[in-house]
């Protein structure tokens, strides 16, 4: 049976082949590794790439801990629980150019002393200007990773992630989602194998679903009015994952490394006072479309 030992070392490499591709991609800046260890025990390895000529920000952080379980994750557990153990792979990516959207991504295993164990984890994609038939490539990505597992997946995890990445205050998405799952334990319909895999080809669709839309966007021209608009979708951005995230509480939570779980914020953000698109805008139209539901893989209910 797999273990937590083999499913940290899978994890360890696709954070080295997810930032092999994106050094690639970007073609100027490299990633600089900072190893860590948990007072309690483990450690990680963030890495944080800057100031490269598509990426402004980014991190893409491995993280393998153990400690005593927190307070919040007791009515998650076996009540006999003492100790957990956590292992993950997290991403953000922050684009210089506001054409290249913001991306995230999580894939994580966590088990406890007590025998219990489940995986999580999603991607979501953040275009500060929404790109119909970009829109549409990547949930049908999202998608195809989903289907060679079950297929109720995609459709269950798209409206995770359309609930999940909701900016309450604001009444409005994060972004266009993508897909994401937590809890998910093994049963008959599928094993603690089985969900391992899973969870590791949803780590390794981050490449193929983003690097063509990078590719497609990173030479586009844009005005200071479109890197405004920019500045202030980064701002909704930081209202999410300082307000809503598991990922930040668990961090803080857990006695995590501060500059790691913080790495997911941008270098530079905005908050305008009631700042309001003009109408017909392209700006508008973005914010339209920043709603759960919407079937992107079919374009033409959009």
């Amino acid at each position: 049976m797999i273990d937590k030992n083999a499913i940290a070392d899978e994890f360890r490499k696709i954070q080295d082949e997810i930032c092999r591709g994106l050094e690639m991609e970007d073609g100027k800046a490299a990633f600089s590794e900072d190893a860590w260890s948990h007072a309690n025990g483990g450690g990680g390895r963030t890495r944080v790439i800057v100031a490269g000529n598509v990426i402004e920000k980014g991190g893409v952080n491995f993280s393998a801990v153990e400690g005593e379980l927190p307070v919040f994750m007791k009515d998650k557990v076996n009540p006999d629980a003492t100790r957990f153990f956590a292992t993950g792979v997290s991403i953000v990516i922050h684009p210089f150019s506001p054409m290249v959207p913001i991306i995230h991504m999580n894939i994580r295993y966590f088990e406890t002393d007590a025998g219990d164990c489940w995986f999580g984890g999603g991607i979501d994609l953040t275009p500060i200007y929404v790109n119909d038939e970009q829109a549409q490539f990547f949930h049908s990505e999202m998608k195809e990773v989903c289907g060679r597992y079950n297929p109720e997946f995609y459709q269950r995890f798209k409206k995770w992630a359309d609930d999940y990445f909701f900016i309450t205050h604001r009444n409005e998405t994060r972004g266009i989602g993508g897909i994401f799952f937590d809890y998910l334990r093994p049963s008959d319909a599928m094993s603690k194998e089985n969900l391992f895999h899973f969870a590791a080809d949803v780590g390794r669709t981050f490449l193929k679903a983003y690097l063509p839309i990078v590719s497609a966007n990173k030479s586009k021209t844009f005005t200071d009015e479109n890197k405004q608009w920019q500045l202030l979708r980064r701002g909704r951005y930081v209202e999410f994952n300082l307000v809503y995230d598991r990922g930040t509480r668990f961090g803080l939570e857990t006695g995590g490394r501060i500059e790691s779980i913080l790495m997911s914020l941008p270098e530079h953000a905005s908050w305008q006072y009631n700042f309001v698109p003009k109408e017909g805008s392209h700006e508008a139209a973005t914010l339209g479309k920043l709603r759960k539901g919407i079937d992107w893989v079919m374009s033409e209910n959009i």
